[in-house]
């Protein structure tokens, strides 16, 4: 069995191959440990030690549960959510963290600094038309 440590590393690697973001990306949004625990519960632990066994091999050859763990795990990181059944979003955080968001270059909605709402206000320095 391997350490939490060694299964924490795998499941990032294994993570940046799926989505195309480096380890060290990945790593800095804080997540890593806690997408770790929710893909152990909603795989269960067979599964999931399964599909960290196909880390390196080319998902393209991958069917049956383990295509299906593994597009779960990509979606995870691309949403936040675990698209179940039934799903789920993870936390506030995992939302404003999700993968979409960087890879189309913006902030998630609602989480910029000004908050929720705050395209009612007009912006500072703007000119009045």
């Amino acid at each position: 069995m391997r350490t939490s440590t060694d299964e924490t590393d795998s499941f990032t690697e294994l993570s940046a191959q799926l989505t195309g973001f480096d380890d060290a990306y990945l790593r800095a949004t804080g997540l890593v440990e806690v997408y770790r625990a929710v893909a152990v519960q909603q795989l269960g632990t067979d599964l999931f030690e399964r599909l960290l066994g196909e880390q390196g091999r080319p998902t393209e050859e991958l069917n049956g549960d383990l295509l299906d763990a593994a597009r779960a795990v990509t979606f995870l990181w691309y949403t936040g959510s675990w698209p179940g059944p039934p799903p789920f979003v993870v936390s506030p955080g995992s939302y404003a963290h999700g993968l979409a968001w960087s890879a189309a270059g913006l902030m998630a909605p609602a989480t910029a600094p000004a908050g929720h709402g705050s395209w009612a206000e007009r912006p500072t320095g703007s000119e009045a038309r």
